[in-house]
């Protein structure tokens, strides 16, 4: 039986500002990426989510970024890789506080934004990233892209890894993908986008932004709870895949 995993990136309001529909979208996933206050959320918005999650039964993980509020993470910064491996311990232990707190224990830790994209392309950045992970729990999850080094690095270091697929984005040739100023980096057709996951899920394919069709390999699928139509399409996406005969289930009993 295909099994796979549906995550949103959740927990990213900040004081008096609301984003995303973190209550709407929780009953929909099987993981939540729960921001840590660096590239957005606060101590409150972080144990409200958390306790969304516990009480729709969903597995958390941390879901760390630079910190950048202004800029939401996803601005590149030059850091060294003592500074960026610090910066994710910081927030791993940030998050782990709540869940300690509500008897949860932390599923994974899925990097956000730029410290994403860039552990992908960049081996010491990565490597930086999983030393935080394995020296505070080595029992935790890295999810991250697939065919990048981050997956390469968490796998060197013998952690368990979740290669992660994005229904509503283009992917390049080499597997990364497309910046979200080109145009075409989004996916705004509805059933192209669930199309593209089904496939990727069955046939371990999905076709560029320039037509070609490579390899893709997709343990969780991110659903993004920010978008104008993010509800609907979350739904659509798990109805669809229950349709289709592929289980919804944490990525602990995934990989």
């Amino acid at each position: 039986m295909y099994k796979v995993d549906l995550n949103s990136d959740l927990g990213e309001s900040f004081g008096n500002y609301r984003i995303g529909m973190d209550e709407e979208i929780i009953p929909i996933i099987s993981s939540a990426n729960v921001a840590c206050g660096y590239h957005a959320s606060d101590p409150v918005v972080m144990d409200r989510t958390l306790e969304l999650a516990k009480k729709a039964g969903i597995q958390v993980g941390a879901h760390p970024g630079f910190p950048d509020l202004m800029g939401f993470g996803r601005r590149n910064m030059a850091v060294s890789n003592a500074e960026a491996r610090a910066y994710v311990l910081y927030q791993l232990g940030a998050l782990d506080a709540f869940c300690r707190a509500k008897g949860m224990k932390m599923q994974h830790v899925k990097p956000h934004g730029a410290l994403y994209n860039m552990a992908a392309k960049d081996y010491g950045l990565a490597e930086a990233i999983c030393s935080a992970v394995k020296d505070y729990d080595p029992d935790l999850i890295v999810m991250a892209l697939y065919g990048g080094k981050l997956v390469e690095a968490a796998r060197d270091m013998g952690l368990r890894v979740a290669c992660e697929f994005f229904a509503d984005r283009a992917y390049e040739e080499d597997g990364s993908l497309v910046n979200r100023r080109k145009s075409g980096a989004m996916i705004e057709d509805e059933e192209e986008a669930i199309a593209r996951t089904v496939r990727m899920i069955k046939e371990g394919k999905v076709r560029t932004i320039t037509g070609k069709d490579i390899e893709v390999v997709g343990n969780s699928i991110c659903v993004h709870g920010d978008g104008a139509h993010a509800l609907a399409f979350s739904a659509r996406i798990r109805e669809t895949l229950i349709k289709e005969g592929i289980a919804i289930c944490p990525l602990k009993d995934i990989v």
